[in-house]
């Protein structure tokens, strides 16, 4: 299946979703929260919280991270990526008298920034197959170890969930498989963080 299909069928089936559930953890796929939050905090270890920095958020939603950063007390300059304009649209409205948080929805507005970040981009790959959806990982973090100067940061669900809760139209992802590859293609600083309740891994590259 060609990438461009593949990306159309994703944000459809987003966009649907976020017309019914709105800017909720569960219009974007996720449970809850507190799940939602999880994931978050994983992520954000790969940044320096003692100081101001940049963050590019590819596939922002409705700035969900943006909102927990600012709650959390961080110092930063924020950019949103993502390709459902609904979603940017919603976070538009709600940051629209932030000085800095900003949101787009074509790739080429983006610019690198200290650190990048992907929630939840990988998860849904609905009808192509393993080996396309690897794919189009695998570009993907091409794209974004090249938009994270300092480095870069992703979640994916796990190969090891459970059997019987596994569905067809998600990907899981071998945690050693995309390890392996950071290390050999990005750096030698690189976490695989597995240990935080979910299904599912964040991996940490430094540069």
């Amino acid at each position: 299946m060609p990438m461009d299909e593949m990306l159309k069928n994703v944000r459809n089936c987003f966009d649907s979703k976020f017309e019914i559930l709105g800017a909720t953890p569960q219009g974007v796929y996720w449970n809850s929260v507190e799940a939602q939050e999880i994931r978050f905090a994983q992520l954000l270890k790969l940044c320096e919280i003692d100081e101001q920095f940049t963050l590019l958020d590819y596939g922002c939603g409705y700035g969900a991270l943006a909102a927990y950063m600012s709650r959390m007390g961080y110092d930063f300059r924020y950019l949103g990526f993502d390709i459902s304009e609904a979603m940017v649209a919603k976070a538009r409205e709600v940051f629209s008298a932030s000085d800095t948080c900003r949101f787009v929805s074509a790739e080429t507005q983006l610019r690198p920034a200290d650190f990048a970040v992907e929630s939840g981009i990988f998860n849904l790959k609905l009808d192509a197959s393993d080996e396309e959806w690897t794919a189009y990982v695998l570009q993907t973090l091409d794209k974004i170890n090249e938009l994270g100067r300092k480095g870069f940061a992703f979640n994916m669900l796990t190969k090891y969930s459970d059997a019987d809760r596994m569905q067809p139209d998600l990907y899981y992802a071998d945690p050693c498989f995309f390890f392996d590859y950071c290390k050999r293609n990005y750096s030698q600083n690189v976490a695989l963080l597995h240990d935080y309740e979910l299904y599912d891994f964040t991996i940490l590259v430094r540069k």
